[in-house]
Protein backbone atom coordinates (compact mmCIF):
# COMPACT_ATOMS: atom_id res chain seq x y z
CA UNK A 1 0.00 0.00 0.00
CA UNK A 2 1.17 3.55 -0.54
CA UNK A 3 -0.10 6.91 0.50
CA UNK A 4 -0.98 7.63 -3.14
CA UNK A 5 -3.94 6.26 -5.04
CA UNK A 6 -2.64 3.51 -7.29
CA UNK A 7 -3.96 1.17 -9.92
CA UNK A 8 -3.16 -2.50 -9.58
CA UNK A 9 -1.41 -3.52 -12.81
CA UNK A 10 -0.58 -7.08 -11.82
CA UNK A 11 -2.36 -9.84 -13.64
CA UNK A 12 -4.54 -12.46 -12.04
CA UNK A 13 -1.69 -14.99 -12.10
CA UNK A 14 0.66 -12.58 -10.32
CA UNK A 15 -1.92 -11.84 -7.66
CA UNK A 16 -2.69 -15.48 -7.14
CA UNK A 17 0.90 -16.15 -6.22
CA UNK A 18 1.22 -13.07 -4.02
CA UNK A 19 0.05 -13.55 -0.47
CA UNK A 20 -1.22 -10.64 1.61
CA UNK A 21 1.87 -10.72 3.77
CA UNK A 22 3.96 -10.12 0.62
CA UNK A 23 2.21 -6.82 -0.02
CA UNK A 24 4.21 -3.68 0.71
CA UNK A 25 3.30 -2.13 4.06
CA UNK A 26 1.07 0.92 4.21
CA UNK A 27 2.95 4.21 4.25
CA UNK A 28 1.50 7.13 6.13
CA UNK A 29 -2.16 7.42 7.01
CA UNK A 30 -4.00 6.35 3.88
CA UNK A 31 -4.73 2.67 3.82
CA UNK A 32 -3.10 1.93 7.18
CA UNK A 33 -4.86 -1.23 8.45
CA UNK A 34 -5.27 -0.30 12.11
CA UNK A 35 -6.27 3.27 11.33
CA UNK A 36 -8.78 1.86 8.85
CA UNK A 37 -10.17 -0.28 11.66
CA UNK A 38 -10.44 2.79 13.91
CA UNK A 39 -12.30 4.68 11.18
CA UNK A 40 -14.86 2.01 10.39
CA UNK A 41 -15.34 1.32 14.11
CA UNK A 42 -16.38 4.93 14.71
CA UNK A 43 -18.94 4.72 11.91
CA UNK A 44 -20.28 1.29 12.88
CA UNK A 45 -20.61 2.46 16.48
CA UNK A 46 -23.35 4.92 15.45
CA UNK A 47 -25.44 2.22 13.78
CA UNK A 48 -25.05 -0.33 16.58
CA UNK A 49 -25.76 2.27 19.25
CA UNK A 50 -28.96 3.39 17.57
CA UNK A 51 -30.28 -0.15 17.63
CA UNK A 52 -30.81 0.06 21.41
CA UNK A 53 -30.30 3.63 22.60
CA UNK A 54 -33.57 4.85 21.09
CA UNK A 55 -35.69 2.41 23.12
CA UNK A 56 -34.94 4.45 26.24
CA UNK A 57 -36.01 7.67 24.50
CA UNK A 58 -39.32 6.33 23.17
CA UNK A 59 -41.46 7.23 26.24
CA UNK A 60 -40.12 10.80 26.20
CA UNK A 61 -40.74 11.09 22.44
CA UNK A 62 -44.27 9.77 22.90
CA UNK A 63 -45.05 12.33 25.60
CA UNK A 64 -43.41 15.29 23.84
CA UNK A 65 -44.91 14.68 20.39
CA UNK A 66 -48.29 13.39 21.66
CA UNK A 67 -47.76 10.15 19.72
CA UNK A 68 -49.74 6.93 19.99
CA UNK A 69 -48.15 3.66 21.06
CA UNK A 70 -48.38 2.39 17.46
CA UNK A 71 -46.57 5.52 16.25
CA UNK A 72 -43.76 4.94 18.73
CA UNK A 73 -43.43 1.31 17.61
CA UNK A 74 -42.72 2.62 14.11
CA UNK A 75 -39.70 4.53 15.43
CA UNK A 76 -38.05 1.16 16.01
CA UNK A 77 -39.75 -0.88 13.29
CA UNK A 78 -39.10 1.64 10.51
CA UNK A 79 -35.38 1.70 11.31
CA UNK A 80 -35.14 -2.08 11.62
CA UNK A 81 -37.11 -2.76 8.42
CA UNK A 82 -35.03 -0.39 6.31
CA UNK A 83 -31.79 -1.77 7.71
CA UNK A 84 -32.69 -5.44 7.27
CA UNK A 85 -34.19 -5.07 3.78
CA UNK A 86 -31.36 -2.98 2.30
CA UNK A 87 -28.23 -4.67 3.74
CA UNK A 88 -27.45 -7.12 0.92
CA UNK A 89 -28.22 -4.59 -1.83
CA UNK A 90 -26.06 -2.03 -0.02
CA UNK A 91 -23.23 -4.56 0.10
CA UNK A 92 -23.54 -5.00 -3.67
CA UNK A 93 -23.31 -1.22 -4.12
CA UNK A 94 -20.02 -1.30 -2.23
CA UNK A 95 -18.70 -4.09 -4.43
CA UNK A 96 -19.67 -2.10 -7.54
CA UNK A 97 -18.65 1.46 -6.63
CA UNK A 98 -16.09 0.86 -3.90
CA UNK A 99 -16.49 0.37 -0.17
CA UNK A 100 -14.78 3.65 0.70
CA UNK A 101 -17.36 5.74 -1.17
CA UNK A 102 -20.25 3.68 0.15
CA UNK A 103 -19.00 3.96 3.71
CA UNK A 104 -18.57 7.74 3.50
CA UNK A 105 -22.04 8.23 1.98
CA UNK A 106 -23.49 6.03 4.72
CA UNK A 107 -21.75 8.05 7.45
CA UNK A 108 -22.87 11.40 6.08
CA UNK A 109 -26.44 10.25 5.50
CA UNK A 110 -26.75 8.58 8.91
CA UNK A 111 -25.44 11.63 10.77
CA UNK A 112 -27.63 14.01 8.74
CA UNK A 113 -30.75 11.89 9.33
CA UNK A 114 -29.92 11.79 13.06
CA UNK A 115 -29.67 15.56 13.23
CA UNK A 116 -32.95 15.88 11.32
CA UNK A 117 -34.70 13.65 13.86
CA UNK A 118 -33.48 15.86 16.70
CA UNK A 119 -34.95 18.88 14.92
CA UNK A 120 -38.27 17.16 14.14
CA UNK A 121 -41.49 18.40 15.70
CA UNK A 122 -43.84 15.63 14.53
CA UNK A 123 -43.87 11.87 14.92
CA UNK A 124 -44.24 11.46 11.13
CA UNK A 125 -40.96 13.30 10.57
CA UNK A 126 -39.21 11.22 13.25
CA UNK A 127 -40.35 7.96 11.64
CA UNK A 128 -39.41 9.17 8.13
CA UNK A 129 -35.89 10.09 9.17
CA UNK A 130 -35.55 6.84 11.15
CA UNK A 131 -36.22 4.94 7.91
CA UNK A 132 -33.51 7.03 6.23
CA UNK A 133 -31.20 6.23 9.16
CA UNK A 134 -31.76 2.54 8.49
CA UNK A 135 -31.04 2.88 4.78
CA UNK A 136 -27.80 4.79 5.33
CA UNK A 137 -26.83 2.40 8.12
CA UNK A 138 -27.27 -0.45 5.65
CA UNK A 139 -24.77 1.26 3.33
CA UNK A 140 -22.28 1.67 6.14
CA UNK A 141 -22.19 -1.78 7.77
CA UNK A 142 -21.23 -4.10 4.85
CA UNK A 143 -18.80 -1.47 3.55
CA UNK A 144 -16.98 -1.55 6.89
CA UNK A 145 -16.47 -5.31 6.62
CA UNK A 146 -15.43 -4.99 2.97
CA UNK A 147 -12.78 -2.43 3.92
CA UNK A 148 -11.43 -4.65 6.71
CA UNK A 149 -11.34 -7.68 4.42
CA UNK A 150 -9.42 -5.77 1.75
CA UNK A 151 -7.02 -3.98 4.12
CA UNK A 152 -5.89 -6.64 6.59
CA UNK A 153 -3.66 -9.61 5.74
CA UNK A 154 -5.23 -12.98 6.47
CA UNK A 155 -3.19 -13.60 9.60
CA UNK A 156 -4.53 -10.41 11.19
CA UNK A 157 -8.07 -10.34 9.81
CA UNK A 158 -9.59 -12.27 12.73
CA UNK A 159 -8.12 -9.86 15.24
CA UNK A 160 -9.53 -6.92 13.26
CA UNK A 161 -12.97 -8.55 13.05
CA UNK A 162 -12.70 -9.29 16.78
CA UNK A 163 -12.23 -5.61 17.59
CA UNK A 164 -14.99 -4.72 15.09
CA UNK A 165 -17.32 -7.15 16.85
CA UNK A 166 -16.28 -5.76 20.22
CA UNK A 167 -17.35 -2.28 19.11
CA UNK A 168 -20.74 -3.58 17.94
CA UNK A 169 -21.30 -5.56 21.14
CA UNK A 170 -20.24 -2.74 23.43
CA UNK A 171 -22.31 -0.18 21.52
CA UNK A 172 -25.40 -2.39 21.48
CA UNK A 173 -25.18 -3.21 25.18
CA UNK A 174 -24.14 0.31 26.16
CA UNK A 175 -27.03 1.96 24.30
CA UNK A 176 -29.54 1.74 27.17
CA UNK A 177 -27.03 3.18 29.66
CA UNK A 178 -26.04 6.14 27.48
CA UNK A 179 -29.65 6.66 26.41
CA UNK A 180 -30.83 6.71 30.02
CA UNK A 181 -28.22 9.32 30.98
CA UNK A 182 -29.00 11.57 28.00
CA UNK A 183 -32.79 11.39 28.35
CA UNK A 184 -32.66 11.90 32.11
CA UNK A 185 -30.14 14.75 32.18
CA UNK A 186 -30.52 16.43 28.75
CA UNK A 187 -33.50 15.57 26.48
CA UNK A 188 -34.61 12.92 24.00
CA UNK A 189 -33.24 14.94 21.08
CA UNK A 190 -29.71 14.52 22.44
CA UNK A 191 -29.95 10.77 21.78
CA UNK A 192 -29.94 11.62 18.07
CA UNK A 193 -27.79 14.77 18.11
CA UNK A 194 -24.89 12.77 19.57
CA UNK A 195 -24.51 11.04 16.19
CA UNK A 196 -23.68 14.31 14.44
CA UNK A 197 -20.20 14.91 15.95
CA UNK A 198 -19.49 11.17 15.78
CA UNK A 199 -20.43 11.20 12.10
CA UNK A 200 -18.24 14.24 11.43
CA UNK A 201 -15.32 12.46 13.10
CA UNK A 202 -15.91 9.31 11.04
CA UNK A 203 -16.12 11.41 7.85
CA UNK A 204 -12.86 13.25 8.53
CA UNK A 205 -11.07 10.03 9.39
CA UNK A 206 -12.53 8.34 6.34
CA UNK A 207 -11.43 11.05 3.93
CA UNK A 208 -7.90 11.04 5.36
CA UNK A 209 -7.38 7.33 5.97
CA UNK A 210 -9.59 5.03 3.92
CA UNK A 211 -8.16 3.64 0.71
CA UNK A 212 -10.54 2.32 -1.93
CA UNK A 213 -10.22 -1.36 -2.77
CA UNK A 214 -11.94 -3.03 -5.69
CA UNK A 215 -11.39 -6.49 -7.04
CA UNK A 216 -10.33 -6.83 -10.67
CA UNK A 217 -13.56 -8.67 -11.55
CA UNK A 218 -15.91 -6.50 -9.46
CA UNK A 219 -19.51 -6.40 -10.78
CA UNK A 220 -20.22 -3.81 -13.47
CA UNK A 221 -24.01 -3.99 -13.68
CA UNK A 222 -27.03 -4.22 -11.42
CA UNK A 223 -29.55 -6.98 -11.03
CA UNK A 224 -32.56 -4.68 -10.70
CA UNK A 225 -35.20 -7.43 -10.71
CA UNK A 226 -33.14 -9.44 -8.22
CA UNK A 227 -32.93 -6.43 -5.91
CA UNK A 228 -36.71 -5.92 -6.15
CA UNK A 229 -37.51 -9.60 -5.49
CA UNK A 230 -35.09 -9.92 -2.57
CA UNK A 231 -36.20 -6.63 -1.02
CA UNK A 232 -39.88 -7.61 -1.26
CA UNK A 233 -39.22 -11.06 0.20
CA UNK A 234 -37.12 -9.64 3.04
CA UNK A 235 -39.73 -6.98 3.78
CA UNK A 236 -42.59 -9.50 3.98
CA UNK A 237 -40.61 -11.84 6.20
CA UNK A 238 -39.39 -9.18 8.62
CA UNK A 239 -42.80 -7.49 8.64
CA UNK A 240 -44.50 -10.77 9.53
CA UNK A 241 -42.03 -11.34 12.37
CA UNK A 242 -42.50 -7.81 13.69
CA UNK A 243 -46.30 -7.96 13.58
CA UNK A 244 -46.77 -11.59 14.68
CA UNK A 245 -46.92 -10.72 18.41
CA UNK A 246 -49.76 -8.26 17.63
CA UNK A 247 -51.63 -10.22 14.98
CA UNK A 248 -51.02 -13.62 16.57
CA UNK A 249 -49.21 -16.62 15.11
CA UNK A 250 -52.50 -18.25 14.20
CA UNK A 251 -53.73 -15.22 12.24
CA UNK A 252 -54.09 -15.60 8.48
CA UNK A 253 -52.39 -12.25 7.85
CA UNK A 254 -49.19 -13.40 9.56
CA UNK A 255 -48.98 -16.52 7.42
CA UNK A 256 -49.96 -14.63 4.27
CA UNK A 257 -46.90 -12.40 4.64
CA UNK A 258 -44.71 -15.42 5.43
CA UNK A 259 -46.05 -17.28 2.36
CA UNK A 260 -45.48 -14.24 0.12
CA UNK A 261 -41.92 -13.94 1.46
CA UNK A 262 -41.23 -17.61 0.68
CA UNK A 263 -42.58 -17.21 -2.86
CA UNK A 264 -40.43 -14.09 -3.23
CA UNK A 265 -37.29 -15.95 -2.10
CA UNK A 266 -38.09 -18.81 -4.51
CA UNK A 267 -38.58 -16.44 -7.46
CA UNK A 268 -35.38 -14.63 -6.49
CA UNK A 269 -33.44 -17.91 -6.45
CA UNK A 270 -34.78 -18.90 -9.89
CA UNK A 271 -33.99 -15.47 -11.36
CA UNK A 272 -30.45 -15.48 -9.95
CA UNK A 273 -29.65 -18.57 -12.04
CA UNK A 274 -30.63 -16.73 -15.24
CA UNK A 275 -29.15 -13.24 -14.90
CA UNK A 276 -25.57 -12.53 -16.11
CA UNK A 277 -24.42 -10.67 -12.97
CA UNK A 278 -26.70 -11.80 -10.14
CA UNK A 279 -27.15 -9.88 -6.91
CA UNK A 280 -26.14 -13.00 -4.94
CA UNK A 281 -24.49 -15.70 -7.04
CA UNK A 282 -26.05 -18.88 -5.68
CA UNK A 283 -22.70 -20.60 -6.15
CA UNK A 284 -21.71 -18.81 -2.94
CA UNK A 285 -23.83 -21.29 -1.01
CA UNK A 286 -21.96 -24.26 -2.48
CA UNK A 287 -19.49 -23.42 0.25
CA UNK A 288 -20.72 -25.50 3.18
CA UNK A 289 -18.65 -23.35 5.52
CA UNK A 290 -20.19 -20.08 4.29
CA UNK A 291 -23.72 -21.49 4.47
CA UNK A 292 -23.03 -22.83 7.95
CA UNK A 293 -21.73 -19.40 8.96
CA UNK A 294 -24.97 -17.73 7.83
CA UNK A 295 -27.12 -20.30 9.65
CA UNK A 296 -24.92 -19.99 12.74
CA UNK A 297 -25.35 -16.21 12.76
CA UNK A 298 -29.14 -16.61 12.59
CA UNK A 299 -29.19 -19.16 15.42
CA UNK A 300 -26.86 -17.07 17.57
CA UNK A 301 -29.06 -14.00 17.13
CA UNK A 302 -32.21 -16.00 17.96
CA UNK A 303 -30.71 -17.22 21.24
CA UNK A 304 -29.01 -13.95 22.19
CA UNK A 305 -31.40 -11.20 21.11
CA UNK A 306 -34.53 -13.23 21.79
CA UNK A 307 -33.36 -14.26 25.26
CA UNK A 308 -31.99 -10.85 26.18
CA UNK A 309 -35.29 -9.21 25.19
CA UNK A 310 -36.94 -10.61 28.34
CA UNK A 311 -33.98 -9.88 30.60
CA UNK A 312 -34.53 -6.12 30.27
CA UNK A 313 -38.14 -6.55 31.44
CA UNK A 314 -36.96 -8.84 34.23
CA UNK A 315 -34.49 -6.28 35.55
CA UNK A 316 -36.78 -3.25 35.25
CA UNK A 317 -40.26 -4.61 35.95
CA UNK A 318 -39.55 -7.52 38.30
CA UNK A 319 -36.53 -6.14 40.16
CA UNK A 320 -37.73 -2.54 39.84
CA UNK A 321 -34.48 -1.16 38.40
CA UNK A 322 -34.22 2.08 36.48
CA UNK A 323 -33.08 1.84 32.83
CA UNK A 324 -29.62 3.02 33.86
CA UNK A 325 -29.36 0.46 36.67
CA UNK A 326 -30.58 -2.28 34.33
CA UNK A 327 -27.90 -1.30 31.82
CA UNK A 328 -25.26 -1.36 34.52
CA UNK A 329 -26.33 -4.85 35.56
CA UNK A 330 -25.65 -5.97 31.97
CA UNK A 331 -22.06 -4.71 32.15
CA UNK A 332 -20.69 -8.25 32.78
CA UNK A 333 -22.15 -9.20 29.40
CA UNK A 334 -20.71 -6.12 27.71
CA UNK A 335 -17.39 -6.44 29.50
CA UNK A 336 -16.87 -10.05 28.49
CA UNK A 337 -17.69 -9.22 24.87
CA UNK A 338 -15.18 -6.35 24.94
CA UNK A 339 -12.46 -8.48 26.50
CA UNK A 340 -13.35 -11.69 24.68
CA UNK A 341 -13.68 -10.46 21.08
CA UNK A 342 -9.97 -9.63 20.44
CA UNK A 343 -8.94 -12.77 22.34
CA UNK A 344 -11.37 -14.79 20.24
CA UNK A 345 -9.84 -13.30 17.09
CA UNK A 346 -6.37 -14.44 18.18
CA UNK A 347 -7.67 -17.89 19.12
CA UNK A 348 -9.46 -18.34 15.79
CA UNK A 349 -6.34 -17.27 13.91
CA UNK A 350 -4.35 -19.96 15.75
CA UNK A 351 -6.88 -22.80 15.92
CA UNK A 352 -9.31 -22.05 13.11
CA UNK A 353 -12.98 -21.20 13.72
CA UNK A 354 -14.51 -24.63 14.36
CA UNK A 355 -13.55 -25.26 17.99
CA UNK A 356 -13.96 -21.64 19.22
CA UNK A 357 -17.36 -21.37 17.52
CA UNK A 358 -18.64 -24.65 18.94
CA UNK A 359 -17.27 -23.77 22.37
CA UNK A 360 -18.81 -20.31 22.19
CA UNK A 361 -22.28 -21.63 21.36
CA UNK A 362 -21.93 -24.24 24.14
CA UNK A 363 -21.25 -21.37 26.56
CA UNK A 364 -24.30 -19.52 25.22
CA UNK A 365 -26.40 -22.66 25.77
CA UNK A 366 -25.18 -23.01 29.36
CA UNK A 367 -25.76 -19.30 30.03
CA UNK A 368 -29.31 -19.44 28.66
CA UNK A 369 -30.00 -22.55 30.77
CA UNK A 370 -28.67 -20.65 33.79
CA UNK A 371 -30.94 -17.71 32.97
CA UNK A 372 -33.89 -20.11 32.98
CA UNK A 373 -33.24 -20.63 36.70
CA UNK A 374 -33.54 -16.93 37.63
CA UNK A 375 -36.17 -16.16 40.26
CA UNK A 376 -37.85 -12.98 41.48
CA UNK A 377 -35.29 -12.67 44.29
CA UNK A 378 -32.13 -13.80 42.46
CA UNK A 379 -29.16 -11.70 43.53
CA UNK A 380 -26.89 -9.60 41.32
CA UNK A 381 -23.92 -11.97 41.73
CA UNK A 382 -25.78 -14.93 40.22
CA UNK A 383 -27.21 -12.79 37.40
CA UNK A 384 -23.75 -11.43 36.65
CA UNK A 385 -22.35 -14.95 36.39
CA UNK A 386 -24.80 -15.95 33.67
CA UNK A 387 -24.51 -12.60 31.86
CA UNK A 388 -20.70 -12.88 31.85
CA UNK A 389 -20.82 -16.45 30.53
CA UNK A 390 -23.18 -15.30 27.78
CA UNK A 391 -20.80 -12.53 26.74
CA UNK A 392 -17.87 -14.94 26.83
CA UNK A 393 -19.71 -17.32 24.50
CA UNK A 394 -20.93 -14.64 22.11
CA UNK A 395 -17.46 -13.15 21.49
CA UNK A 396 -15.98 -16.01 19.41
CA UNK A 397 -19.26 -16.48 17.53
CA UNK A 398 -19.51 -12.82 16.51
CA UNK A 399 -15.92 -12.90 15.31
CA UNK A 400 -15.70 -16.41 13.89
CA UNK A 401 -19.02 -16.53 12.03
CA UNK A 402 -18.25 -13.16 10.44
CA UNK A 403 -14.84 -14.37 9.27
CA UNK A 404 -16.31 -17.63 7.99
CA UNK A 405 -18.93 -15.78 5.90
CA UNK A 406 -16.71 -12.98 4.58
CA UNK A 407 -13.55 -15.08 4.28
CA UNK A 408 -15.23 -17.83 2.27
CA UNK A 409 -16.67 -15.37 -0.26
CA UNK A 410 -14.65 -14.16 -3.28
CA UNK A 411 -13.02 -10.77 -2.84
CA UNK A 412 -15.32 -9.17 -5.43
CA UNK A 413 -18.35 -10.23 -3.33
CA UNK A 414 -17.03 -9.13 0.08
CA UNK A 415 -19.71 -6.45 0.34
CA UNK A 416 -22.50 -8.91 -0.45
CA UNK A 417 -21.00 -11.31 2.10
CA UNK A 418 -20.93 -8.52 4.68
CA UNK A 419 -24.56 -7.77 3.89
CA UNK A 420 -25.42 -11.46 4.30
CA UNK A 421 -23.74 -11.52 7.70
CA UNK A 422 -25.61 -8.46 8.94
CA UNK A 423 -28.93 -9.54 7.40
CA UNK A 424 -28.61 -12.95 9.07
CA UNK A 425 -28.13 -11.25 12.42
CA UNK A 426 -31.07 -8.90 11.90
CA UNK A 427 -33.41 -11.69 10.79
CA UNK A 428 -32.24 -13.91 13.63
CA UNK A 429 -32.86 -11.17 16.17
CA UNK A 430 -36.33 -10.52 14.81
CA UNK A 431 -37.09 -14.25 14.66
CA UNK A 432 -35.83 -14.76 18.20
CA UNK A 433 -37.93 -11.93 19.60
CA UNK A 434 -41.04 -13.12 17.74
CA UNK A 435 -40.72 -16.86 18.42
CA UNK A 436 -39.56 -16.60 22.02
CA UNK A 437 -42.20 -13.92 22.52
CA UNK A 438 -44.80 -16.42 21.33
CA UNK A 439 -43.41 -19.01 23.75
CA UNK A 440 -43.61 -16.49 26.57
CA UNK A 441 -47.16 -15.44 25.65
CA UNK A 442 -48.35 -19.04 25.43
CA UNK A 443 -46.88 -19.93 28.81
CA UNK A 444 -48.31 -16.83 30.50
CA UNK A 445 -51.73 -17.39 28.94
CA UNK A 446 -51.68 -20.99 30.12
CA UNK A 447 -50.58 -20.28 33.70
CA UNK A 448 -52.05 -16.92 34.63
CA UNK A 449 -55.67 -17.94 35.26
CA UNK A 450 -54.70 -20.86 37.49
CA UNK A 451 -52.12 -18.80 39.40
CA UNK A 452 -54.60 -15.94 39.78
CA UNK A 453 -57.37 -18.17 41.13
CA UNK A 454 -54.90 -20.10 43.28
CA UNK A 455 -53.94 -16.87 45.05
CA UNK A 456 -57.59 -16.27 45.97
CA UNK A 457 -57.89 -13.14 43.83
CA UNK A 458 -61.25 -11.98 42.42
CA UNK A 459 -62.19 -13.80 39.22
CA UNK A 460 -61.46 -12.04 35.91
CA UNK A 461 -63.63 -11.90 32.82
CA UNK A 462 -62.05 -13.23 29.59
CA UNK A 463 -61.44 -9.65 28.42
CA UNK A 464 -59.82 -8.71 31.74
CA UNK A 465 -57.70 -11.86 31.64
CA UNK A 466 -56.43 -10.95 28.16
CA UNK A 467 -55.47 -7.46 29.34
CA UNK A 468 -53.80 -8.88 32.44
CA UNK A 469 -51.87 -11.39 30.34
CA UNK A 470 -50.46 -8.65 28.09
CA UNK A 471 -49.18 -6.78 31.14
CA UNK A 472 -47.71 -9.89 32.77
CA UNK A 473 -45.83 -10.82 29.58
CA UNK A 474 -43.55 -7.83 30.24
CA UNK A 475 -43.47 -8.34 34.01
CA UNK A 476 -45.96 -5.60 34.91
CA UNK A 477 -48.55 -6.40 37.62
CA UNK A 478 -52.08 -5.58 36.29
CA UNK A 479 -53.10 -3.44 39.25
CA UNK A 480 -56.10 -1.10 38.96
CA UNK A 481 -56.14 2.26 40.73
CA UNK A 482 -57.51 2.14 44.26
CA UNK A 483 -56.67 -1.54 44.80
CA UNK A 484 -55.96 -2.28 48.50
CA UNK A 485 -52.30 -2.83 49.39
CA UNK A 486 -52.84 -6.44 50.45
CA UNK A 487 -54.40 -7.26 47.08
CA UNK A 488 -51.65 -5.33 45.24
CA UNK A 489 -49.04 -7.53 46.93
CA UNK A 490 -50.85 -10.72 45.87
CA UNK A 491 -51.30 -9.52 42.28
CA UNK A 492 -47.64 -8.54 42.12
CA UNK A 493 -46.53 -11.97 43.34
CA UNK A 494 -48.78 -13.74 40.82
CA UNK A 495 -47.64 -11.49 37.95
CA UNK A 496 -43.94 -11.89 38.71
CA UNK A 497 -44.15 -15.65 39.29
CA UNK A 498 -46.07 -16.11 36.03
CA UNK A 499 -43.62 -13.89 34.15
CA UNK A 500 -40.69 -15.89 35.56
CA UNK A 501 -42.26 -19.17 34.40
CA UNK A 502 -42.64 -17.75 30.89
CA UNK A 503 -39.12 -16.32 30.81
CA UNK A 504 -37.74 -19.64 32.07
CA UNK A 505 -39.38 -21.58 29.25
CA UNK A 506 -38.26 -19.02 26.65
CA UNK A 507 -34.70 -19.24 27.97
CA UNK A 508 -34.78 -23.04 27.74
CA UNK A 509 -35.90 -22.78 24.11
CA UNK A 510 -33.05 -20.32 23.46
CA UNK A 511 -30.66 -22.81 25.09
CA UNK A 512 -31.96 -25.52 22.76
CA UNK A 513 -31.36 -23.28 19.74
CA UNK A 514 -27.80 -22.70 20.97
CA UNK A 515 -27.23 -26.47 21.27
CA UNK A 516 -28.28 -26.90 17.63
CA UNK A 517 -25.84 -24.10 16.74
CA UNK A 518 -23.00 -26.08 18.36
CA UNK A 519 -23.41 -28.78 15.70
CA UNK A 520 -23.72 -26.21 12.90
CA UNK A 521 -20.44 -24.67 14.09
CA UNK A 522 -18.70 -27.99 13.43
CA UNK A 523 -19.36 -27.48 9.70
CA UNK A 524 -17.36 -24.24 9.54
CA UNK A 525 -13.77 -23.79 8.45
CA UNK A 526 -11.29 -21.00 7.88
CA UNK A 527 -12.09 -18.60 5.03
CA UNK A 528 -10.83 -20.18 1.81
CA UNK A 529 -10.55 -16.79 0.09
CA UNK A 530 -9.11 -14.73 2.96
CA UNK A 531 -5.73 -14.62 1.23
CA UNK A 532 -7.29 -12.57 -1.58
CA UNK A 533 -7.42 -9.43 0.54
CA UNK A 534 -4.88 -7.02 1.91
CA UNK A 535 -3.77 -4.90 -0.93
CA UNK A 536 -5.32 -6.47 -4.00
CA UNK A 537 -7.00 -4.13 -6.43
CA UNK A 538 -6.22 -0.66 -5.04
CA UNK A 539 -7.87 2.09 -7.01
Amino acid sequence: MTSQTTIDTTGPEDRASQSPSDQPPAAGLRGHPWLTLLTVAVGVMMVALDGTIVAIANPAIQADLKASFADVQWITNGYFLALAVALITAGKLGDRFGHRQTFLIGVVGFAAASGAIGLSSSIAAVVTFRVLQGLFGALLMPAALGLLRATFPAEKLNMAIGIWGMVIGASTAGGPILGGVLVEHVNWQSVFFINVPVGVLALVLGVLILLDHRAENAPRSFDILGIALLSAAMFCLVWALIKAPTWGWGDGLTWTFIAVSLVGFLLFAVWETKVKEPLIPLALFRSVALSAGVVLMVLMAIAFMGGLFFVTFYLQNVHGMSPIDAGLHLLPLTGMMIVGSPLAGAMITKLGPRVPLAGGMASVAIAMFGMSTLETDTGSAVMSLWFALLGLGLAPVMVGATEVIVGNAPMELSGVAGGLQQAAMQIGGSLGTAVLGAVMASKVDGDLAANWNGAGLPALTPAQLDQASEAVQVGVPPVAKGTPEAIVAKITDVAHDTFISGMSLASLVAAGVAVVAVFVALLTKRGANAEAGAGVGHI
